[in-house]
């Protein structure tokens, strides 16, 4: 017998055949296997020539440090390999380096140790490229932040919480501090809460000549500790360190200049109150130190200008703003008695050019749009460059500018998230750019944005990803609350329009960060991708609050954060719950951090719109988190007791009626497990049920080992069976 197939039967066999070839996302392939992970590049350097560039490469026999030329595609020279230096030290490991002035000295970190987010100590070693020998700096103990003086003579890092410094020469050690004492002085790294908040972390700087190095001396003898147990042992430990909560006391702060010739010691003269010390800078010619200081609500911004030797000071920049002051990037120009500095006085991140008499010159970058990156100036040519949010907030392009304003040319302009690295000629630069759909491409790029050669496309990645069933992330906007919301949507590969879908969301929702930007994931974006291969529609909004957009969109959350975040994404959900094809009795919502406070809120305050809410490593009172990031949104809880209040989940368990998954690391230092204990004891208290579940010994990131893989599997079951 014979079967004939008409044209649009043919073509479904086909099209199911193709399908059936091809397998879904799975659990393993992205937390056990690793399937997706998309290569950069490791740890990029530009020599001083402006034409090399050196990275640190993973071969089979461990790390190598390789030089490479920006133009000349056929040329490498390796420096060291880690097999070599361990036949010279057996115990080393290649986790870091960095060069000294002349590049002929290369200090190495091994066995890096983790202490908080970005913090960390080793053991350090000096490898000498003409001799190849291995000089150990600190062979009895690990030290913190080791770094060459610019004239090579010294190397300063700072151990048990004192700084010292290395004298290449001689070979002796000099401590500059001797009152360093764990949970109460530390000299030249920084508090828990600078390094978290203020993205402070090595707390000195030499001067440019090498003859000083200024430092930050934090007294925390008087803000409160607190306490994680590590349950290693028959009897846990306890780890124990110092976390200002909102509205409690914070470390009392103080600069000071080491003179390295006269070995002397000078406190720097700030005549003004003030809390925060966000950021020094040394001017081009040694001689002046520019300190920022920041009053408690964050709101008022000084830059002072101290003599080193006279010890007077000026004011050189100042900034005041209703709501909060962020942050600014400054660099002093080393051809010009001139500075950069960002601010948002217009409305949005722009970079402006002043003298050293604090005389506005210009303000180089204009426009609704934010400056997201400053990689440099090249003073020869008077040439700026950084990455901006012009094209749109999802995307992040590479732009040069005069100093003078004019001449503005877009280097990268492809849709997506690029990120440059340039030579220190400013004349190549290394672009590493994705999109959503598309693994990272990274390339040599000539100043004029002209790509020069590819050094890396995951060609191998992109087959790989070609056995897989995948949905393509579609961008779109979506309005509520009388705001424009920038969102993603990923729905099942077979999307049938007459069918009614699930509705998972994903929320970050906090200042400082988007989820919804035009880049690659490694590993959140397939777990999405394995949802909708079982049926989901996975959603993300970016909510009022958030970056990229300018002051007002970021700054609107101001004295009631949460408030306007979780109204944005309830009301998301009530416009998708309209939708043919959106199942409204089904909807969920999952974040982590600010996400998972988030997620908790919407599951409360909007009861009757989300069935489901898994909340990681939450923030469940604002009470309990720390004040830089808290107080900066929020001011104080004793200036706004309301705010805290009525935005705290915490208060608003009563109205739970869905399903909740409440996660927690229980040696989280970030957002403390107290968190969760008070959620869970609120909810019992309210004869709420819902699930829970801790991970012992694990901070916020919640990993190590097997522990993603268990904490995704764990979540997905919970979908499963929940939404």
């Amino acid at each position: 017998m014979k079967i004939f197939l008409s044209a649009f039967a043919t073509f479904f066999l086909i099209h199911f055949t193709a399908l059936s070839q091809k397998k879904n996302v799975s659990i393993e392939d992205i937390w056990k296997n690793y399937s997706f992970y998309a290569r950069q590049s490791g740890d990029i350097r530009s020599l001083k020539d402006g034409l090399h560039y050196t990275e640190l490469d993973r071969t089979e026999d461990g790390y190598e440090l390789t030089k490479y030329s920006y133009l000349k595609p056929d040329f490498s020279e390796v420096i060291v390999k880690e097999s070599e230096l361990k036949k010279l030290n057996n115990n080393i490991s290649f986790d870091g380096y960095s060069f000294n002035g002349d590049e002929s000295k290369v200090l190495i970190s091994s066995e890096e140790e983790g202490i908080y987010r970005y913090s960390s100590k080793a053991f350090y070693y000096i490898y000498d490229t003409k001799a190849k020998t291995l000089t150990s700096l600190s062979s009895q103990e690990k030290i913190m932040y080791a770094d060459f003086s610019p004239n090579s003579k010294e190397v300063a890092y700072v151990k048990n919480n004192n700084l010292c410094f290395y004298d290449l020469t001689t070979g002796v050690e000099t401590a500059i501090t001797s009152d360093g004492k764990t949970n109460s002085i530390i000299n030249g790294a920084s508090d828990w809460v600078y390094e978290e908040e203020l993205t402070l972390v090595k707390a000195f700087q030499w001067s440019p000549d090498g003859s000083k190095i200024a430092f930050y001396k934090f007294n925390e003898s008087n803000v409160k500790e607190w306490n994680m147990e590590i349950y290693n042992n028959l009897y846990p430990e306890q780890q124990r360190f110092k976390y200002p909560k909102a509205g409690e006391e914070n470390s009392k702060v103080e600069i000071y200049v080491y003179d390295v010739k006269t070995k002397s010691t000078t406190k720097m003269n700030i005549p003004t109150t003030y809390e925060y010390i966000s950021r020094i800078n040394w001017s081009n010619d040694s001689k002046n130190l520019a300190i920022q200081t920041i009053n408690r609500l964050q709101n008022h911004l000084t830059v002072h200008f101290v003599d080193v030797v006279s010890n007077n000071s000026r004011v050189l920049y100042e900034e005041k703003d209703e709501r909060y002051v962020e942050i600014p990037t400054t660099e002093f120009l080393k051809m010009s008695n001139r500075f950069l500095i960002t601010s948002e006085k217009d409305g949005y991140n722009h970079v402006y050019l002043y003298d050293l008499s604090g005389k506005l010159i210009k303000q180089v970058t204009k426009g609704e749009w934010e400056v997201t990156s400053v990689y440099g100036v090249d003073e020869k040519t008077g040439t700026l460059y950084y990455q901006s949010t012009e094209k749109s907030p999802i995307n992040r392009n590479i732009y040069s500018i005069k100093l003078n304003g004019g001449d503005k040319k877009v280097l990268v302009s492809k849709e997506g998230v690029s990120n440059a690295s340039f030579s220190a000629t400013f004349k190549y630069f290394i672009n590493t750019w994705s999109d959503a759909n598309t693994p990272f491409q990274v390339s040599v790029n000539g100043n004029n944005g002209k790509t020069l050669r590819l050094l890396n496309d995951n060609e191998g990645l992109i087959k790989r990803l070609e056995n897989y069933n995948l949905s393509k992330k579609e961008f779109f906007k979506v309005r509520v609350n009388e705001v424009d919301l920038n969102a993603w949507i990923l729905k099942p590969f077979d999307f049938d329009s007459t069918k009614k879908y699930p509705l998972f969301m994903y929320v970050y929702g906090g200042d400082g960060n988007q989820v919804v930007t035009n880049d690659y994931d490694n590993f959140d974006s397939f777990w999405f991708q394995h949802l909708a291969s079982q049926g989901y529609i996975v959603l993300s909004v970016d909510n009022r609050g958030t970056e990229g957009r300018g002051a007002e969109f970021r700054k609107s959350i101001y004295k009631q954060l949460g408030k306007y975040e979780t109204e944005d994404q309830i009301a998301v959900a009530k416009y998708f719950s309209t939708l043919p094809y959106i199942d409204g009795s089904r909807i969920g919502i999952f974040g982590w951090s600010f996400g998972g406070y988030l997620s908790s809120s919407c599951l409360l305050k909007g009861s009757d719109v989300f069935k489901s809410a898994i909340a990681v490593a939450p923030v469940t009172n604002w009470r309990f988190y720390d004040n830089i990031y808290t107080e900066r949104y929020m001011q104080t809880p004793q200036l706004n007791t309301e705010g805290y209040d009525q935005n705290s989940p915490i208060n608003h368990v009563e109205k739970l009626k869905g399903n909740y998954l409440l996660i927690h690391g229980m040696a989280d230092d970030n957002v403390h497990f107290q968190n969760a204990a008070e959620m869970i004891n609120a909810l019992v208290k309210a004869n709420k049920q819902f699930t829970q579940f801790s991970y012992p010994n694990r901070n916020h990131g919640i990993s190590g080992g097997n522990t993603r893989l268990h904490l995704y599997n764990m979540m997905t079951d919970f979908i499963i069976k929940k939404l």
